[in-house]
């Protein structure tokens, strides 16, 4: 997974996290690895249902396993594969959740700037929404991408590919207050000084940390969504394709290797005209009584 598909770590995790989920269950049924077969692999996946598992979730798992059956066979480790006959459960495309303009904005006027943690969560938040970035990019961002004379800060996304994204001015000023007025005043941790985000102890912010600050921050703001650092991601692609950005272009911001994946956002662009239609087109407004 690493070496020849060079996947990320947290992506290796999680298959390696779904493969352990399968020797459990061949331990508690005393089944040996050589000799799990496709009625046996059937049962696991039945399990996974009556747990509560959601088709996604197993749709993950059964990948997992077909790659590491896969893996077995060309190791010559195993003569047949049990996992040929296994199918992938349908999964129904779920729309993410998107922030408007406004709510954003809500957000980041939520922010405490009396504190150093306020200018540097301030600067976060500006990346996330402006760069359309993912967490893990976001925590390893190094000064060393940014790019800001040229107007661009250099991305290595999923499978150490990299990508060039646009910054915008704000993006630019946040990250210069943030560095320049608190970053600078702080002892950073040896090995860590590269990183541009960092907790208060100066080392590398982790994803759970992000995931906290957005959290509180759309709790002051009321926002019920349930909103994540990757809805911030969502929402950059889904104002852009709104203000008529191409799609192939969004793709290459974003880092999706299939423009499959990016045309989610056209359904999201389709639900926006609609709401629009539905809200300022006279046959379908309500009318005052």
């Amino acid at each position: 997974m690493k070496i020849e598909r060079g996947l990320a770590d947290n992506s290796i995790k999680a298959y390696k996290d779904d493969i352990l989920k399968l020797k459990v269950f061949s331990e508690e049924q005393n089944i040996e690895p050589k000799k799990i077969t496709s009625e046996f692999l059937q049962n696991f996946i039945s399990n996974l249902y009556d747990i509560g598992l959601s088709a996604r979730s197993q749709s993950r798992i059964i990948s997992g396993i077909k790659q590491f059956f896969n893996f077995l066979i060309l190791e010559e480790e195993l003569e047949k594969d049990p996992s040929k006959l296994l199918e992938l459960p349908k999964i129904g495309r779920k729309l993410p959740e998107v922030l408007t303009i406004e709510e954003i904005d809500l957000i980041i006027s939520k922010i405490d700037l009396s504190s150093n943690q306020g200018h540097r969560n301030k600067a976060i938040i500006e990346t996330l929404y402006s760069c359309g970035l993912r967490v893990s990019e976001l925590i390893n961002l190094r000064f060393e991408e940014l790019f800001f004379n040229e107007g661009f800060i250099r991305i290595i996304g999923k499978g150490n590919k990299q990508r060039l994204v646009p910054v915008s001015k704000s993006v630019e000023k946040e990250i210069n207050i943030y560095v320049n007025n608190f970053r600078s005043h702080k002892k950073i941790k040896p090995s860590q000084e590269s990183y541009v985000f960092l907790n208060r102890r100066g080392s590398q912010l982790t994803r759970v940390m992000i995931f906290t600050i957005v959290k509180k921050l759309a709790d002051k703001a009321g926002i019920i969504k349930n909103i994540s650092p990757h809805t911030f991601r969502h929402s950059y692609a889904t104002h852009l394709l709104e203000g008529g950005a191409n799609l192939r272009a969004i793709q290459e911001m974003l880092g999706h290797e299939s423009i499959t994946t990016t045309e989610i956002y056209t359904h999201l662009d389709k639900q926006f005209i609609r709401e629009a239609i539905i809200s300022y087109h006279p046959r379908n407004k309500k009318k005052e009584i």
